[in-house]
């Protein structure tokens, strides 16, 4: 039994280390997968620098011959980073990787109605590596100051309109400071005759905004897009749904997560974050508010009547107060079959001045009072049920039933809720197709921020979902893939998630020890034999069993059989019938007592079994 317990404590070690150890061999064969041939990949035995290390080895050597070799950590691979190329249909793809901001444009605008400290948009951008990028030589723009308006934007190759085939945009976002409150959302920025990048700000009209946002404890993910009223030709904001999803997880691991956005021709729209669907519906049924009115709407100049009576229940106006109703009698009376307790000390007040009480030094009786000393509980009414004056201890009235009103019936003049009558709606109006939005020529950052060091890289916009997901793979693709082998394992994990939060070294304790508990009580104890009899020992079935009984109640039966046996040979030998009997001949008298005498022997037996039987041998102990 200790050989199970200790073959299964090891199997769970077993597991919690394979666990440990998946993350990274999961990572890696994603990373070979997404390079293929294009990586170059330098380990501990790589040939760069192995000549260099015999060199030094052998001059250390050399110096100090008595020295112990000191241990080498095996370095992380190194992963050559090759940009990714745009292949198929696009209208932007920009990766950053040329380390310039070559075809950008910094706006120099400035906010209406804000102070001239802040109107201006003179927030930082540059193009860099991510602080702890696992993949050197892999730029992106990032948002470099806090606490100030940013704008950039850059045109695209060529105007997307929205006709037959649907619209993908997506791009990457890394939060290496984490984030306080801020965005990092994009505008694509609708074609118009009088579009200017430079003076790119909040007023300029965009088609679509997506992205990241956060502020406090909320956690949002934006897909707005402006719907051009057919009636009047003004613009209104059309806001998705919130997703279901929790998107904390997102904004604070400080990893690189891609934002996809994808709006079809028939209306439906998807938002995916690391290319799993977060958000989904259409845009006929799931934007706030609708895009199509209502047909009807309440008349403004409807009023309800003065008549109209909303009141469902009544007082009924013929009941009345009953004469013995009193409403006067009080909710608690004396309890009158109380008596008071045997010992009780009147005389002795439940709280006396502490004895050992002092009264201070500094004590000034003209600016303080007479000092007196403090209050605690009398010794005396300590073994005592109690002290003081006793009062009758108070229990509910019987007769209390309070101030009386009449009963509630159902009003016969109810009308319901009165409700505005509804009207045909004059601003009413049918779009059936509001994916035919207003087309766009340039993408665009707008941007305030609270946090610095936001990591933008890899827009992309394509009206091919095949396009986009092989632009996602040369790019993402690879960051995960890099970050996930570079990531700790289970085991690191859950010791770093600990220390952050050391109530979680009870679950921890708990999930580990409760199932070894379990195994030992299940596995290593069982019910003891009990010293049974033999009879009880047989399982009780409906088979014949072999008869057990006690030596004392077989001496018992023996005696019985010879004493009867006794009695039957003293009636033969005094019988006349037994003189009389021949040699060759037997009359019938004598085959009839043989048969009887058979038939005597049968039941004798018949008994012997049944007294022998476990059965009725429990019966005798019982009756005994």
């Amino acid at each position: 039994m200790d050989q199970k317990v200790g073959l299964l404590v090891l199997l769970l070690a077993v597991g919690l280390l394979c666990l440990s150890l998946a993350p990274v061999s999961q990572a890696e064969d994603l990373m070979e997968d997404v390079l293929g041939d294009e990586l170059d990949v330098e380990d501990d035995l790589g040939i760069a620098g192995r000549e260099e290390d015999e060199e030094e080895e052998l001059e250390g050597d050399m110096q100090d011959e008595e020295a112990p070799p000191t241990p080498k950590t095996p370095p992380i691979p190194k992963v050559t980073y090759k940009a990714p190329e745009p292949m198929g249909e696009h209208f932007i793809a920009e990766s950053f990787d040329r380390g310039t901001l070559d075809g950008w444009v910094l706006s120099s605008a400035k906010k209406d109605d804000t102070d001239d400290d802040i109107a201006k948009y003179d927030g930082k951008w540059a193009v860099e590596d991510m602080k702890d990028s696992k993949l050197p030589g892999d730029k992106g723009l990032v948002l470099k100051t806090r606490a100030k308006h940013h704008a950039i934007s850059a045109q695209l190759l060529r105007p997307f309109t929205f006709d037959t085939k649907p619209l993908i945009v997506q791009y990457e976002v890394n939060f290496q400071a984490g984030i306080d409150c801020g965005g990092a959302y994009v505008k694509l920025l609708s074609q118009t005759a009088d579009l200017n990048l430079d003076l790119f700000g909040d007023k300029t009209p965009y088609t679509i905004m997506f992205g990241p946002d956060k502020c406090g404890e909320e956690y949002k993910l934006h897909f707005i897009f402006r719907h051009k009223n057919p009636k009047t030709g003004e613009y209104e904001e059309k806001h998705a749904k919130k997703p279901d999803s929790d998107l904390r997880t997102y904004y604070t691991d400080k990893k690189t997560h891609l934002y996809t956005l994808v709006v079809n021709p028939d209306n439906t729209f998807e938002v995916l974050v690391d290319q799993t669907v977060v958000n989904s519906g259409s845009l006929l049924t799931d934007m706030t508010p609708a895009v199509n009115p209502a047909a009807e709407i309440e008349d403004p100049d409807d009023q309800k009547p003065e008549d109209w009576d909303e009141r469902p229940k009544i007082q009924d106006p013929a009941a009345t107060k009953p004469e013995d109703w009193d409403e006067d009698a009080p909710a608690q009376i004396p309890d009158e079959d109380a008596v008071k307790p045997d010992g009780w000390l009147d005389d002795e007040p439940e709280y006396i001045g502490d004895p050992d009480a002092v009264k201070p030094e500094d004590w000034d009786e003209d600016m303080d009072g007479e000092w007196e000393a403090p209050q605690v509980p009398n010794p005396a009414c300590e073994t005592a049920p109690g002290c003081g004056a006793w009062k009758r201890p108070m229990i509910d009235n019987p007769n209390h039933k309070g101030k009386w009103k009449p009963p509630m019936i159902d009003n016969p003049n109810y009308q319901g809720v009165w409700k505005p009558r509804k009207v045909p709606n004059p601003a009413f109006f049918e779009d059936l197709q509001p994916f035919r939005m207003t087309p766009f020529s340039a993408v665009g950052l707008e941007l305030w921020s609270m946090t610095s060091e936001i990591f933008f890289d890899n827009f992309f916009i394509t009206d091919d979902r095949s396009t986009a997901e092989r632009w996602a793979a040369d790019g993402w693709g690879l960051k995960k893939a890099a970050e996930g082998a570079a990531d700790p394992g289970l085991a690191t994990q859950m010791m770093s998630a600990a220390e952050e939060r050391p109530w979680l070294w009870v679950v921890y304790v708990l999930t580990v020890a409760l199932p070894v508990v379990l195994i030992i009580v299940f596995c290593c104890t069982g019910k003891k034999k009990s010293s049974e009899t033999p009879a009880a020992e047989y399982k009780k079935t409906d088979e014949a069993q072999p008869d057990v009984k006690d030596e004392d109640d077989e001496e018992e039966e023996e005696e019985e059989e010879e004493k009867a046996e006794e009695k039957a040979e003293e009636a033969e030998k005094s019988s006349p019938a037994a003189e009389q009997k021949s040699d060759g001949e037997e009359s019938p008298a004598e085959n009839e007592d043989e048969d009887a005498e058979k038939e005597t022997s049968d039941d004798k037996l018949e008994d012997d079994v049944l007294r022998r039987s476990p059965r009725n041998r429990d019966r005798k102990v019982r009756k005994d």
